[in-house]
């Protein structure tokens, strides 16, 4: 089969494009042409794939989505594939991966005068291209939440729903040589064996909600504070937050890192992952903590937080989001040496017994059984 992937841009270290490229592997292993139509691609370029840039048109970033929809629609009539995947919502999919929230939820709290804009009608009308009950796009999903949503907005069938396991790398897994590899990244990055390591991953500080664990930080007793290290992993513009961290006087205690591909040594080297997100469909880092035997403190508006209540190694904070519990659950987590504990063990046993792996494969099955878009 030759399958045609949509994605709007790729860089190495986002979630949505670590997935896309997860799965396009996982249908290339299976002897299918991959196709991929992208505005912006950074980082190698995969040998097995056939990359498409499509040409960046308009003064903002719906009109360009809005051009690179037609771009290939007109691309597609001419060289016609036997299945169009797309990671962000369009018209005329045969499957699509939603790797978001749902922009309808979303927009049902705005004002009444955003709704007029082109921007949101622009998105609401994507969006309906994909769930509207008319259509037939085969939809995967990460978590039930998404479900519940899509279904209360579009009343989407449910039988077009497919809720996929997440998928992370096996190397995220806690092992034998994870405490070694804990001893020699903090070694590397001169950090000291009896630090207590606040480990944040995820591009967009904001969404993420790193100001929110800074505040988190600089709210511990004092002899507390002085034994944290705080590592943020992200592609953002980490200045704002510096700035903050200095305010706070925690400055010295925070280090900002560009996205990597490290990752594990980070877990293994953490004794908790912070992700206190303002928005996050899922949260595939979430699931990479867990695997690595590191306890989480997670906001409950995640996709993924469920996983840490059914692993029973975190907390998932109530919702709305309230900066006093979270100081209070970051300072209990240090205190409570023997809860901490438990949750680690959780943490590893959960990695061990749960299907947290097989998102690609799940995926390839569905976009392999596919139709074409009527």
């Amino acid at each position: 089969m030759q399958l045609a992937f949509c994605i709007y841009k790729y860089f190495p270290f986002g979630g949505l494009q670590r997935d896309f490229l997860q799965i396009a592997n996982a249908c290339h292993a299976h002897g299918h042409k991959i196709r991929v139509y992208v505005m912006n691609w950074q980082g190698t370029k995969p040998s097995q794939m056939d990359i498409i840039l499509v040409p960046k048109k308009g003064l903002s970033n719906h009109s360009r989505n809005e051009f690179y929809y037609h771009w290939v629609k007109a691309h597609l009539q001419a060289n016609p594939v036997d299945c169009v995947v797309g990671f962000n919502k369009m018209p005329e999919l045969d499957v699509y991966f939603a790797g978001d929230t749902c922009f309808a939820e979303k927009v049902s709290h705005k004002s009444f005068l955003y709704k007029l804009t082109k921007r949101c009608k622009h998105y609401l009308a994507f969006e309906d291209a994909v769930f509207n009950p008319q259509h037939h796009t085969q939809i995967m999903v990460l978590t039930k939440q998404q479900i519940s949503d899509f279904e209360h907005f579009y009343h989407t069938p449910k039988n077009r729903f497919n809720l996929l396991p997440p998928g992370i790398a096996m190397d995220r897994k806690f092992n034998p040589e994870s405490l070694i590899k804990r001893q020699q990244f903090r070694q590397a990055n001169q950090i000291k064996a009896d630090a207590f390591v606040m480990l944040q991953i995820g591009s967009d500080f904001k969404r993420k909600g790193v100001d929110r664990s800074l505040t988190a930080i600089a709210a511990l007793p004092s002899e507390l504070k002085q034994k944290v290290i705080y590592l943020v992993v992200g592609q953002d513009k980490p200045e704002a937050y510096q700035k903050l961290a200095k305010q706070l006087g925690i400055a010295h205690q925070v280090r900002f890192y560009s996205g990597r591909n490290d990752i594990p040594d980070f877990l293994f080297a953490a004794d908790l992952l912070l992700h206190p997100a303002r928005q996050e469909a899922a949260g595939m880092v979430l699931i990479e903590g867990l695997a690595a035997g590191v306890p989480v403190i997670v906001s409950g508006i995640s996709g993924y937080a469920y996983h840490i209540n059914d692993a029973k190694a975190g907390v998932v904070l109530t919702e709305p989001y309230s900066q006093l519990e979270l100081n209070q659950v970051l300072q209990h987590a240090m205190t409570n040496n023997e809860q901490y504990q438990i949750w680690h063990e959780n943490a590893i046993h959960y990695g061990n017994n749960a299907d947290l792996y097989h998102l690609a494969d799940r995926a390839a099955d569905i976009i392999l059984g596919c139709r074409p878009y009527e």
